[in-house]
């Protein structure tokens, strides 16, 4: 019997199949990126323009900037299989001692900065050493420490607003970079950096798949791998020449990038990270095999403690002052973030990237309904009905696959 299957219709059908199989097996990845594209579209549509405005895009990267920088470090954290529930308290906190040395004890900015962060680490390995050492549930620890921070707040600010901070310590949060070429209605520096930015992360991006190539690694299709990094490399051009027709990069994008390319490089590249991974995934398997978990857990705890209070630091420039209840709620909207962004709730899964743009996810949810007048009850809802169907959706994948 003849086969009278073509070799081309072959080579054609294979990709198509691989593809789909690949979509499938990624969809947690490419699901996040699709609804922030589309909350977007959405929102900026519902918005009549408004939404992608440059003064909203700015006000959009100033307002989630604290979110974003306490996303990443509660990452690490339940990645590694625990959870913080005192980021929110410890942010106000730190937010609150850098008004009291500042305003009140008028000690340099700079000198109280360091110091703020400095506490942030130490209250982090506080945390973290009863839950790796002594093994006390990370839930009972943290949410111990964030009643402990929020009575200290309260103690430390005597139940007052403390401020205003000096000129120069709000520059953290609400400064830009200057345009050095000095042209005028568009900041060509700011337009350089994103420009530069972009394409930074195209050639780690293509550089990615060439080792993943030479090491036999499953590649991703080269459509998908095209349309993808052409899209991110678009939207950073465009979006900042949105904002460089504005006034620019805010200070605190700059730290936000660096983070995110510090702690990617992190996961992605060194031992420590991937070892945080594997006790996240199986920890009586890591330790097995020689990973000291206790003290990868301890670090992440260590290191979200140092996050936290950078976060506190940038609220406090933003808001030009310290108030007691200052970080209430936050951990909610930081810890929804990182369940959106794609991490497990069993932990080992979960990118940088993903925490990000789920932290922008939540970030534009709440810019945009705020724009079309939707009461603070209703938003708290959406939010709920956001994350649990995200939550709902990483079970379902795991009983698919």
């Amino acid at each position: 019997m003849t086969d009278t299957t073509s070799p081309a219709a072959t080579h054609t059908a294979a990709p198509t199949k691989g593809s789909w199989s690949f979509l499938r097996g990624h969809l947690r990845q490419y699901g996040i990126l699709f609804a922030l594209v589309a909350i977007m579209a959405f929102f900026q549509v519902a918005t009549g323009g408004i939404l992608l405005k440059p003064v909203n895009l700015t006000n959009l990267v100033l307002q989630n900037s604290y979110i974003v920088i306490m996303a990443i470090g509660m990452l690490l954290v339940i990645v590694s299989g625990h959870i913080d529930l005192s980021v929110g308290s410890v942010m106000g906190f730190v937010g609150a001692l850098a008004a009291v040395m500042i305003v009140n004890w008028h000690v340099p900015y700079l000198i109280a900065a360091i110091a703020c962060l400095g506490v942030g680490v130490l209250i982090g390995m506080a945390q973290g050493f009863w839950v790796a050492y002594f093994r006390i549930p990370s839930f009972i620890v943290t949410l111990a420490g964030m009643l402990v921070f929020k009575g200290l707040t309260l103690w430390l600010l005597a139940g007052q607003s403390v401020g205003p901070f000096p000129r120069q310590f709000q520059l953290i949060s609400s400064g830009f970079i200057p345009d050095i070429f000095g042209a005028e209605g568009l900041n060509l520096f700011s337009l350089l950096i994103g420009v530069v930015v972009a394409l930074g992360l195209l050639a780690m991006a293509v550089r990615t798949r060439h080792h993943q190539h030479k090491a036999g690694i499953e590649e991703e299709p080269f459509a998908f791998f095209a349309v993808r990094n052409l899209l991110v490399v678009a939207a950073l051009v465009y979006l900042s020449w949105l904002m460089a027709g504005f006034r620019g990069l805010p200070n605190v994008f700059i730290v936000m990038a660096l983070l995110i390319a510090i702690y990617g490089f992190v996961t992605n590249r060194t031992t420590i990270g991937r070892r945080i991974y594997a006790i996240g995934g199986n920890e009586k398997a890591a330790m097995l095999s020689g990973i000291n978990a206790k003290r990868l857990v301890f670090l992440t705890f260590a290191n979200m403690g140092m996050l936290s209070a950078l976060a506190g630091l940038v609220f406090a420039a933003r808001l030009n002052t310290a108030t007691p209840k200052a970080g209430i709620g936050f951990e909610l909207d930081v810890i929804a973030a990182v369940f959106i962004g794609g991490a497990s709730m069993s932990g080992g899964v979960g990118t940088v990237v993903g925490a990000v743009v789920g932290a922008f996810i939540m970030g534009v949810m709440n810019n945009g309904m705020s724009i079309l007048g939707i009461g603070i009850d209703w938003q708290q809802v959406i939010k709920g009905l956001v994350l649990l169907a995200a939550v709902i959706f990483d079970v379902m994948n795991k009983k698919k696959g």
